[in-house]
C-alpha cells in the first residue's frame, strides 16, 4: 500500500509540473531522469516548475540552480516598495527569471528565515530592498552567510559597509541639497530633518548633508532641529508634534510616509501645511501627488534603480562576481503644494 501511494504521488507531481511547464508528463519524466530528447529551455522550465511548486529536485539534480530570484522586502504597505516590485520583477521576466517575492510580516518570517528559505530553493540571486544590511544595529549573520556562499546579491540603497554587496542607491546627499536649496529659496531658515531611525544608513547619510547644507548657508543646527522616527505615518505624526512647537517653518522627511504623518500632526495642531509648516517628502511613492496638499518630494529613480539591479545581479552569475562598487543615481525634486514662502513675523 506504502508503494501504491508513493507511486501515486509521483504521478501528481509529473501531472502538475507538466501543466505549469505546458509540456507531456513523459517529457518532465525525462528531464528528472535525465534523459535526452529535452531542449535546454524546456530542462530549465521543468526545474523552475519542480522549485516553484516546493517539490524537491532529485538527488543529481540538486547542485543546478533554479532560474529564480528572491526579492526581499520588509513590506508592501510603503507604496514605494511594490514599485519596485515591479520594476524588478518585469526586469528579471525579461531574461528568463522567475522572481519569488518575501516580504517580513509582523509575527512572521524573518529576513534570515526568508534567506534559509530561498538557499534550500536553490535560487540563483537575491535582491534586497528596505532589509536589515541598512540598520547598523540589526543582525547581519544571514548576509554573511550568502556572502560565504558567494551567492549573487544586490542591495537597493546604503547598507553598512562591512557587506561587501554591490548596491544601486538614491544619492542621500543631493536627495537633502535639493530639498534645502528649494527651502532657504522661499526664506525659510528654520527648517527641521525627520529621519529614520539612528542606526539607518541612508538617515545618516542624509543627516551629515543637512549639517553640511547648513553650514555652508551660515545656518545654525539648533537642538530639537533632527528627529527620529520608524518609518510610519504615526512616527511621523509624534515626532513632527515637537517640531512644530519648536518654531520651526519647515521640515525635510525622509519617506514620502513620514511627510503624511507630519501634514497630519499640522492638521491635529489646528493649523495648516503649507502655510504654517513646508513639508518635503522623499521617494515620490505612487498617487503621493493626490495627497492634500499634494506633496512636494524628492523623486527616487525607480526605473533606472530597479533594471541596474537586475544587470548587476546577471553580471554576477555570469561572471561568477563583480567589484562590490554602490552605483548612485541622482534624485529628483518635484515641486507640489506643501512648500511655500515661509511667513514673516509683524513686530
Amino acid at each position: 500500500m506504502g508503494q501504491a501511494s508513493g507511486e501515486s504521488a509521483k504521478t501528481r507531481r509529473l501531472a502538475e509540473v507538466a501543466k505549469k511547464v505546458g509540456v507531456s508528463e513523459a517529457t518532465v519524466s525525462r528531464v528528472l531522469n535525465e534523459r535526452p530528447g529535452v531542449s535546454d529551455a524546456t530542462r530549465a522550465a521543468v526545474l523552475t516548475a519542480l522549485d516553484v511548486l516546493g517539490y524537491e529536485r532529485p538527488t543529481q539534480l540538486r547542485g543546478e540552480r533554479a532560474r529564480l530570484v528572491g526579492l526581499v522586502l520588509p513590506e508592501l504597505g510603503n507604496p514605494i516598495f511594490p514599485a519596485l516590485a515591479e520594476v524588478i520583477g518585469g526586469a528579471l521576466a525579461q531574461r528568463g527569471f522567475t522572481p519569488v517575492l518575501c516580504t517580513r510580516t509582523a509575527g512572521g518570517l524573518s529576513e534570515a528565515d526568508y534567506v534559509d528559505m530561498l538557499v534550500d530553493q536553490h535560487v540563483s540571486g537575491m535582491v534586497f530592498a528596505g532589509g536589515h544590511y541598512a540598520e547598523a544595529d540589526s543582525p547581519h549573520e544571514h548576509y554573511v552567510r550568502l556572502m560565504e556562499l558567494g551567492l549573487p546579491v544586490v542591495l537597493v540603497n546604503a547598507a553598512v559597509p562591512e557587506l561587501a554587496f554591490p548596491q544601486v542607491s538614491t544619492d542621500d546627499a543631493v536627495a537633502v541639497e535639493q530639498a534645502f536649496t528649494h527651502l532657504t529659496s522661499l526664506g525659510h531658515e528654520r527648517i527641521a530633518l525627520l529621519l529614520g531611525p539612528e542606526d539607518h544608513i541612508p538617515s545618516q547619510r542624509k543627516l551629515a548633508a543637512f549639517k553640511a547644507a547648513s553650514a555652508a548657508r551660515g545656518l545654525e543646527v539648533p537642538d530639537g532641529a533632527v528627529r527620529h522616527a520608524m518609518f510610519s505615518l504615526e512616527g511621523g505624526h509624534s515626532v513632527t508634534s515637537r517640531i512644530i512647537e519648536a518654531g520651526h517653518t519647515a521640515v525635510i522627511c525622509a519617506s514620502d510616509v513620514l511627510a503624511l504623518g507630519a501634514i497630519r500632526a499640522v492638521r491635529r495642531a489646528g493649523l495648516s501645511a503649507p502655510e504654517d509648516l513646508s513639508v518635503v517628502g522623499f521617494d515620490d511613492s505612487a498617487f503621493i501627488n493626490c495627497t492634500h496638499p499634494p506633496l512636494t518630494t524628492v523623486r527616487q529613480p525607480i526605473e533606472a534603480m530597479g533594471r541596474a539591479a537586475v544587470t548587476m545581479l546577471v553580471n554576477q552569475m555570469e561572471r561568477g562576481s563583480v567589484p562590490a562598487e554602490e552605483l548612485l543615481y541622482e534624485p529628483e525634486l518635484v515641486v507640489r503644494g506643501s512648500t511655500a514662502p515661509a511667513r514673516t513675523t509683524t513686530p
